[in-house]
């Protein structure tokens, strides 16, 4: 269904989900022929040691749904599978202005690269330290990150290229 296809009193309401379950309820409401919108962003992720891309809901546990406030039956979404709830403010349903829910889906997916978390064990994969392991302490910069890395029974703060670290299992 097209946005000119909508009704004037029509809006976009927030759909909460149950846990991990975004993909499923847009699918369900979507199946019931409900306009429903899921930002979604790619998230680079370490599995099984290999960094894959993953597409991953942009807002957890929510997604949005577009309708109409006179003539749609709301009744069957809190049923759909995946659904947990339609968020209300003391008793009035959460909106989402039309302009927003618009750079929303004119946007492109966003690309998160893997960051490391702070204190976890890294191994150098490439350059003069290959081998060694070390504790990931900051990012510095875009590509770049501080390691820590005992030197000569001293610990020593290192710069390093993100792309020649790995996270240790």
């Amino acid at each position: 269904m097209s946005d000119e296809a909508l009704p004037e009193q029509a809006c976009w309401h927030v759909v909460r989900t149950k846990p991990r379950q975004e993909f499923r309820a847009l699918e369900q409401l979507q199946n019931q022929r409900y306009h429903c919108f899921l930002p979604i962003i790619k998230v680079e992720k370490i599995r099984r040691g290999k960094l894959e891309t993953c597409i991953e809901p942009l807002f957890s546990r929510y997604l949005f749904i577009h309708l109409d406030r006179v003539t749609c039956n709301w009744s069957p979404i809190r049923s759909t599978r995946g659904v947990s709830e339609l968020v209300a403010f003391g008793g009035r349903f959460a909106t989402l202005p039309q302009a927003c829910v618009e750079v929303l889906q004119s946007s492109p997916a966003p690309i998160c690269e893997y960051r490391f978390q702070h204190g976890e064990r890294v191994a150098i994969t490439s350059g003069p330290f290959v081998g060694l392991e070390g504790i990931y302490q900051l990012s510095d910069g875009e590509a770049r990150a501080l390691v820590l890395i005992e030197l000569m029974s001293q610990p020593q703060r290192l710069k390093f290229a993100v792309e020649m670290l790995r996270k240790v299992a």
